[in-house]
């Protein structure tokens, strides 16, 4: 029999094991929770935004592409990047619309200084509109722009449009000028005048007033004749409040 000592030796290779808490798997489950998380908190955020923002979001889903336009960050129903010239159109805009304001105010100012528009001053609305600041001169039921059926101003209208001239003299921008009539027929006669060339004929003569003195007659773009078509109160389509003169002052981005 031979000794312990002639026996081969018997190699043992422990198998190391990691316990639960030091294995990989709980980083992976991890890490989706995390990614799970954030997609949620990004879908309320896009809920919580307006229609626009939504539409935006879902246009860039369906065209990644889109988003190296570089228009502005929703332009044409895509997110875009938002360039440093877009940034400065944005200001230059808002300063614009502070502009316009300051010179509402300073319209309504001048004219309640003067006792001759002390009537009037209530007849003047003033207010944003897409295409730019719109002044309005509206009928009532006392006082009268225009002699009655005609396109003749009175004295105190022609005066009052003259000082609002004088005031938009200050700016650059380009302004419309449009005449509205209540819905009463207009008794035509033989030459077939209506509405429409009354509407027209006393936005010219408002066209007129303004450029009688400061304003440049080339800042007037256009002079537009709505008849009935625009009704400020189309409740009762022959209210005088439908008689009136619209001043609009134009941005001067509108493509309008």
């Amino acid at each position: 029999m031979s000794s312990g000592s002639d026996l081969p030796p018997r190699i043992v290779r422990k198998i190391k094991k990691h316990g639960g808490a030091h294995g990989g798997a709980w980083k992976v489950a991890y890490a989706d929770f995390v990614t799970a998380m954030m997609a949620l908190f990004i879908v309320l955020w896009v809920m919580a935004q307006s229609k626009e923002i939504q539409k935006a979001v879902a246009s860039y889903f369906n065209d990644p592409i889109g988003i190296s336009t570089g228009k502005g960050i929703m332009s044409g129903g895509q997110i875009a990047i938002k360039s440093e010239g877009a940034f400065n159109a944005e200001q230059a805009h808002q300063k614009e619309m502070e502009l316009l304001k300051k010179i509402g105010r300073d319209i309504l100012n001048d004219l309640s200084q003067n006792p001759t528009f002390n009537n009037l001053l209530g007849q003047v609305k003033i207010e944003f509109v897409k295409e730019g600041l719109r002044i309005e001169i509206v009928d009532s039921a006392k006082d009268l722009f225009f002699e009655i059926g005609t396109a003749k101003l009175t004295r105190e209208a022609y005066l009052l449009l003259q000082k609002i001239g004088n005031n938009l003299a200050k700016l650059n921008n380009k302004i419309l000028v449009e005449g509205h009539t209540d819905s009463r027929p207009y008794n035509d006669g033989p030459n077939g005048y209506t509405n429409f060339e009354l509407s027209a004929d006393r936005a010219n003569s408002a066209r007129r007033a303004l450029t009688s003195d400061k304003l440049p007659d080339d800042r007037i773009e256009q002079v537009r004749g709505y008849a009935d078509r625009l009704l400020r109160n189309k409740e009762d389509p022959y209210s005088f409040v439908n008689r009136r003169i619209s001043i609009i002052i134009k941005y001067t981005d509108s493509k309008e």
